[in-house]
């Protein structure tokens, strides 16, 4: 069947009866009448020369004709209608997925964000957070953007700043830590790199103890729990300088310890379009004067 000669209105017809198993809440949806639904879906079936419906008593049922043609139809007017979606005043808007540690999301990325909507008006941003682990391909994402030291498998990765860690508690805890040696009387929360404590007191110039405090799976719900007042917290000051801004946390040592960055990764075999290329470009510079500083450091 050529397409200029569709059936359109009578597709659509068929497409939402199918899905409603009902001429009449078709006909809502479409806002038409139930029998120019009724009338259109009969015309489909004459120029098909197939039933769609079994006609019951109660509604309908689809005929193995029908369930042959419905998955095509619902996933044409999906598409379409997902096109149609990104139009917004007379230009196409075009997603881009982007998957993102959670502690970088609500550490550094959200608050920028309305800055790349600015510069970017096209660009339909999908956000998702993940606690590190992630799979590009699997998830359908654009972007990931990750902690940890660049090496991913078949994966680029550009380094955006490394995020020193560093302790931090509650100002309570704060009180009592004069020196580095007073941490051993304390719960140190821990992450799942379990190299993380015994580095920052390599660092510090003192013996490590044994870690036995909760593991946690990103830094963001380790200092929740520091916050709670359930231990010490090893985390990244960058990421959570509203607290320390606020005072409901403190860092009572300079000490750090840098052992990863934040790093934007995409995979080897994709093509950057449009949308991916601003993105990457605006993280890049948003994240210059970080990386300088650290650098400096």
């Amino acid at each position: 069947m050529v397409r200029p000669h569709l059936p359109l209105n009578a597709l659509k017809a068929f497409e939402a009866s199918a899905r409603h198993l009902s001429f009449t809440r078709a006909a809502i949806e479409l806002a038409v009448t139930q029998a120019a639904v009724s009338h259109q879906v009969k015309s489909l079936e004459e120029r098909l020369g197939s039933t769609l419906f079994r006609r019951l008593p109660r509604g309908l049922a689809l005929t193995d004709e029908g369930q042959a043609l419905l998955p095509a139809l619902r996933d044409s007017f999906d598409r379409i209608a997902a096109v149609l979606e990104q139009f917004e005043g007379g230009h196409v808007r075009e997603v881009l997925n982007i998957g993102v540690v959670g502690t970088f999301a609500v550490g550094w990325l959200i608050e920028r964000l309305p800055e790349f909507k600015l510069a970017h008006p096209f660009v339909d941003l999908r956000l998702s957070t993940n606690n590190n682990r992630v799979d590009i391909a699997a998830e359908g994402l654009d972007f990931a953007i990750r902690f940890g030291d660049g090496a991913w498998h078949s994966t680029e990765a550009e380094r955006l700043f490394a995020a020193p860690l560093s302790v931090l508690c509650i100002p309570e805890i704060a009180e009592r830590l004069a020196e580095p040696q007073d941490l051993h009387g304390e719960t140190l929360l821990r992450s799942y790199r379990a190299d993380e404590w015994p580095s920052w007191f390599a660092a510090a110039g003192v013996a490590a103890p044994t870690v036995k405090g909760p593991v946690f799976d990103s830094s963001r719900t380790m200092v929740e729990a520091a916050l709670l007042g359930a231990g010490v917290a090893l985390a990244p000051p960058l990421m959570f300088r509203r607290q320390l801004g606020a005072g409901t946390i403190q860092q009572p040592f300079q000490t750090t310890v840098t052992n990863g960055s934040y790093w934007l990764t995409w995979l080897k075999s994709s093509t950057p379009t449009p949308a991916m290329r601003s993105f990457r470009a605006w993280i890049l510079a948003a994240s210059l004067p970080f990386a300088d500083a650290a650098a400096a450091d």
